[in-house]
């Protein structure tokens, strides 16, 4: 996958439960600090060469000679591929050395597929060369793709890029539902938090936006943001703009959290938003559900599956400020609709996003590729 991090934020519990069922696992990534604590956790590593909003040939070439040699060393059985470099990649490293099984993850559509005003040709280009590598790394009878959400599953095998009888749907990355479990609300202040990379495409604009015009109405209301920059993105925002933006006094940004540290954060919040253009399952937003926190987030592939608009929170028009600044109007003047919509959360969730369902469903696609082997 591209990044140590994500890893940790997002499959380590599917990690462990593959060392647990006697799994050999190793994990390859791009490199941090995070890499500690991943071979801490009991996994080798491999540390991966990879650009993520990169294009230049040479290092495109690097990550894939580096993967070629990953899996000649480690002749897996399995390999399960994360984001699209990954993916594509990864998936004719494995081609053409012969694993068994090849498992993509597809989480989501990324920038290079979110359509924008500004979009130019360079833009379109890099979306159809994407499409045509996906159609080409896709293709294999040992291959399985899994989606977030049936909009993106629906648009690929649409677009004939893999056979549906190849494709599962898992809703996200799963909740621990006994490390986000719900808790109670702060006592006194209305916090909106924005817990997110901090992308254009995540909605953060908008969200600066409706939290100035709210501001003048609610003064004592505050507005969160939090996460990392990410320079990587080509959707990223810069670090003066933020610091322009705080100092307003319209936003706060708390900087970055490490996964385990989430549950403390989102009982700071009175609300969650995630006004994001696109996502494949938005894994924050199924978190401060489980926490009995309402989550306001836009009507969008992957985001308006982890909101039931009424029930658990609201659903908004993507791009737009003014009906995001509505819902968190709504919001401030009715606590106890906010309260009420907060405590639906928790039985929504735990229906829907079970990260011990995620792991099932994932190890019964492990299974099948291996012709029904344990490990």
């Amino acid at each position: 996958m591209n990044a140590d991090w994500f890893f940790l934020s997002h499959r380590l519990p599917l990690g462990l439960a593959c060392l647990e069922a006697g799994f050999d696992v190793t994990v390859c990534a791009g490199e941090s600090a995070a890499r500690a604590d991943v071979e801490k956790a009991g996994f080798r590593f491999h540390p991966l060469p990879i650009e993520r909003g990169g294009t230049s040939p040479v290092e495109e070439l690097r990550t894939v000679a580096a993967l070629l040699r990953v899996y000649r060393r480690e002749r897996p059985d399995v390999v399960h591929h994360v984001t699209i470099k990954p993916v594509i990649y990864g998936s004719l490293a494995a081609r053409a050395l012969g694993v068994r099984g090849v498992v993509n993850a597809v989480s989501g559509l990324g920038y290079a597929f979110i359509p924008r005003p500004e979009d130019n040709l360079a833009h379109r280009l890099l979306g159809r060369s994407l499409w045509a590598a996906y159609r080409l790394s896709l293709d294999g009878k040992r291959t399985r793709v899994i989606f977030q959400n049936e909009d993106d599953r629906s648009t690929f095998v649409e677009r004939k890029l893999v056979a549906a009888s190849r494709t599962v749907l898992i809703n996200g990355s799963g909740v621990d539902f006994g490390t986000f479990s719900p808790r109670e609300l702060p006592d006194k202040e209305f916090v909106a938090l924005l817990p997110a990379r901090l992308l254009w495409d995540k909605g953060v604009g908008e969200f600066v936006e409706a939290a100035k015009q709210l501001k003048k109405r609610w003064p004592q209301a505050r507005f969160a943001l939090l996460g990392r920059i990410d320079p990587g993105n080509p959707a990223a925002i810069d670090e003066k703009q933020i610091e322009d933006w705080v100092k307003t006094g319209d936003v706060e940004w708390w900087g970055h959290c490490e996964h385990h540290e989430m549950p403390d954060v989102y009982a700071r919040a009175t609300v969650v938003v995630l006004p994001s253009y696109r996502e494949g399952l938005p894994l924050a937003l199924a978190e401060a559900a489980a926490m009995g926190r309402a989550c306001i987030t836009t009507d969008v592939p992957g985001c308006r599956n982890t909101v039931a608009h009424g029930v658990t929170g609201w659903l908004v028009k993507p791009r737009d400020p003014v009906t995001l600044e509505q819902a968190l109007d709504e919001a401030l003047r009715d606590p106890e609709e906010t309260k009420r919509r907060g405590e639906n959360g928790p039985d929504f969730a735990r229906a829907r996003f079970s990260v011990d369902a995620v792991i099932q469903r994932t190890f019964a696609v492990y299974r099948e590729l291996l012709d029904g082997r344990a490990s």
